[in-house]
């Protein structure tokens, strides 16, 4: 969104026609109201921008649900928000910890900040977008004046009066559509500059779930989170924001609950375990802790070979940081052959999972030639140097 757009959108003409839409998801229904906008007078840079909003919006309801039909957005911005549920844990974090008053460097369109002031803290919110900033503003709106967005550098801001700092350095180049990423040291603010003010004062660094574990500053608490089996975020912690005896923790939400791993350091593997009755997929932020020792132990199995994060068991056992899946017969893992012995079995449903082959589940889905009413879980790894196909059902939570 340009700034001409923006001012186009936000009069009361703007948002009463974008209020008045049907939700915009598909590209009919785009060509569908701009026809119909147009046919009754509307500007083509006021049709372009609500109809734009309307499409934002129903996508941005996968993270923040009935409160994003009250919000406006670029597609960059939407792209890189935290998701509201994620957002709330960390102004939980917060509160606990007895901040009154934090500083949301390179806020974006607001996403953590509207959970910051959603409870009672106050908030200074600053975004190097000019558009962006304003976009932020109308979001977090109804808490002023204890919320309020400026337009300016993370480097730049007043942090008089400030009890933490949450900074979300930009990890792509600039623009509010199509961006691109770039690496740790083209991120803004620097991330010298960031884990500098990190270390002076209590403080919340988003990062990329992959960032480089070796460049994280010492004496801080590093926290992988996953959402409904995607990983989406390290955060890092420090100060009074950083929880005592904890140097690694693993926050996996799936819908309304969250569970939590936590180790003062990576924790020792299992040994190697031959295939047996069960085989486990940890979650992302597990995997990324390296906590998938305590779950193995937890679930009394071990790996299904050296670094693949499968595991496998016996036991008839589960958890909240593992898909587990029931083991039927392994299957020849050449294509022709695999795809005879799944038709032979009915199986025109299949579920492809893969750790340690080069496999693209969607062509070798294809070529499989599935036909049948029964559905299971194929999985593709290698044990022994040697690739395998398990043939399973997925373990019901």
């Amino acid at each position: 969104m340009e700034q001409a757009e923006l001012d186009a959108l936000l009069t009361r003409e703007g948002l009463n026609l974008l209020d008045s839409l049907d939700p915009v998801e598909t590209a009919s229904d785009v060509a569908r109201s701009v026809s119909r906008l147009r046919a009754a007078g509307h500007s083509p840079g006021l049709v372009s921008a609500v109809v734009g909003q309307a499409r934002l919006r129903v996508r941005a309801g996968a993270k923040f649900g009935d409160m994003a039909n009250r919000m406006l957005f670029t597609r960059a911005g939407l792209e890189q928000a935290t998701r509201l549920s994620v957002a709330m844990r960390h102004a939980e974090r917060m509160r606990r910890a007895g901040i009154v008053s934090v500083a949301d460097l390179g806020c974006g369109i607001g996403g953590d900040s509207l959970a910051f002031a959603g409870l009672g803290m106050r908030v200074h919110s600053v975004d190097a977008d000019e558009v962006t900033a304003a976009i932020a503003a109308f979001n977090l709106a109804a808490f002023r004046p204890e919320c309020a967005v400026s337009h300016g550098t993370a480097e730049g801001a007043d942090l008089a009066g400030v009890d933490a700092v949450w900074l979300d350095p930009a990890r792509r180049t600039g623009g509010r559509t199509e961006t691109q990423r770039v690496g740790a040291d083209a991120y803004s603010p620097p991330l010298d500059w960031t884990f500098d003010l990190a270390s002076r004062m209590p403080a919340g660094v988003k990062l990329g779930p992959a960032h480089d574990r070796d460049a994280l500053p010492e004496d801080c608490e590093a926290q992988w989170i996953s959402v409904d089996g995607s990983t989406v975020e390290l955060v890092v912690w420090t100060g009074a924001l950083a929880r005592e005896g904890v140097g690694r923790s693993a926050l996996v939400l799936r819908g309304d609950s969250a569970h939590e791993l936590t180790a003062q350091t990576d924790t020792e593997d299992e040994p190697v375990r031959e295939l047996g009755a069960y085989v486990h997929e940890p979650e992302g932020a597990v995997i990324r802790a390296r906590l998938i020792g305590d779950v193995a132990r937890a679930l009394k199995a071990g790996p299904v070979a050296s670094g693949i994060a499968y595991l496998t068991g016996d036991a008839a056992a589960t958890s909240p940081f593992v898909s587990s899946f029931r083991v039927r017969e392994t299957l020849p893992a050449d294509v022709k052959h695999l795809g005879k012995a799944l038709r032979s079995r009915g199986i025109g449903t299949l579920e492809i999972k893969k750790r340690g082959v080069d496999i693209d589940p969607a062509v070798l889905r294809r070529k499989l030639g599935l036909r049948g009413d029964e559905a299971a879980t194929l999985i593709l790894t290698r044990i022994d140097g040697k690739r395998v196909a398990v043939l399973a059902d997925r373990v019901q939570d």
